[in-house]
């Protein structure tokens, strides 16, 4: 099982190998498998295929090692979360969020997190380990064919990597995966329509500003200071308010694209006006958009929300002193919409 090759994971160049060297197969038979890989089907569905070269197939390869275990729709806004499984047993979450402007798909990149942020239950058991590439562009696959059952014209149109892991603590697989997720002969999603979400490892920031991969970088930001980040961000002991916001600066430089940070409110924490304040003295001049979030209340660190008059206060205040700001809409909120949320309570059911 373990040894059976990813499909998924290949590009072009490499799946055509595969035909014609593992399989012995002519070079055309390539295209045909990429065209069904990509509608999230099975060696058994794939018709245009002999049926010798199917069972062959299911001997030494995986079509997409990402299966929906169970999905849970919102009876407020039609928001969808997937439990995912994957091919040992473990388990990672997927939500996709339904705008006017199409389909948003919230991706993960690993199972569990080491990073430690307060607010965020995907990281309360640590990191169990990277997803591969076949495995993330796979979450967009399955997701893809869940929703075409419903409307054979929809798709995911979006996708932010804002689930469950560290994108830059799984870097070589994330860069592969934009690249598979943007080629023409697949999923052809833009790159322009992806955004990618990390706590702020400055050394993987600029190096990914130089992969020619115009992906909008979103900086879990969370604090005005280091004091307050430290508390809510142990990355920050490692790389302090100055040296993140140096090598976000340099990404805008180098891709020209606009960075967007993101800042969970937290009561009692960081949600203050003197708080707004410091934050925009921070942000003057830079090319950016700042993103509220309304805290998702996480009961293992007694962390909670802010009113929603605290949070219009602290928009408010961003506004006038030049930021550019919104509140991320509230969305999920009645099936664990958060990240980690639904993972860690399945886990705990099935617990003896």
């Amino acid at each position: 099982m373990a040894d059976r090759v990813e499909l998924l994971g290949l590009n072009s160049a490499e799946l055509e190998g595969f035909v014609t060297q593992t399989l012995g197969e002519s070079r055309f038979r390539a295209k045909q498998l990429s065209q069904w890989l990509s509608r999230g089907a099975e060696f058994a569905e794939m018709t245009n295929l002999s049926a010798a070269l199917r069972g062959k197939l299911a001997e030494v390869a995986v079509a997409n090692p990402v299966r929906i275990r169970e999905s849970f729709r919102s009876k407020l806004d039609g928001t969808e979360k997937f439990l995912y499984e994957l091919r040992d047993g473990n388990l990672i979450e997927g939500v996709i969020m339904r705008y006017h402007y199409g389909d948003t798909l919230c991706v993960s990149t690993q199972v569990g997190c080491r990073m430690g942020c307060a607010f965020c239950a995907s990281t309360l058991e640590g990191r169990v380990r990277n997803l591969s590439a076949g495995e993330i562009l796979g979450q967009v696959v399955a997701a893809n064919r869940h929703i075409r059952g419903e409307d054979e014209g929809r798709r995911v149109h979006n996708i932010v990597l804002m689930g469950s892991g560290e994108p830059f603590d799984n870097y070589d697989n994330v860069v592969r995966f934009l690249r598979l997720v943007n080629a023409p002969e697949g999923l052809n999603i833009s790159l322009r329509n992806i955004s990618l979400s990390t706590c702020g490892l400055t050394e993987r920031i600029r190096q990914f500003a130089g992969e020619g991969l115009p992906v909008t970088l979103s900086l879990s930001l969370h604090a005005p200071n280091d004091e307050i980040r430290r508390k809510l961000m142990p990355v920050a002991q490692a790389h302090p308010y100055g040296e993140v916001m140096d090598a976000v600066r340099h990404y805008v430089e180098v891709t020209g694209r606009r960075a967007v940070f993101e800042y969970a409110l937290v009561k009692g924490v960081n949600c203050e006006l003197r708080h707004a304040d410091e934050l925009a003295s921070r942000l003057r001049g830079f090319q950016s958009h700042v993103n509220l979030i309304p805290l998702n209340d996480v009961k293992e660190r007694n962390l909670c929300a802010p009113s929603r008059r605290e949070v219009q206060a602290f928009l408010q205040r961003l506004e006038q002193r030049g930021v550019s700001a919104t509140v991320r809409r509230e969305m999920g909120a009645d099936i664990d919409g958060a990240c980690g949320q639904l993972r860690r309570r399945y886990l705990a059911e099935k617990r003896p």
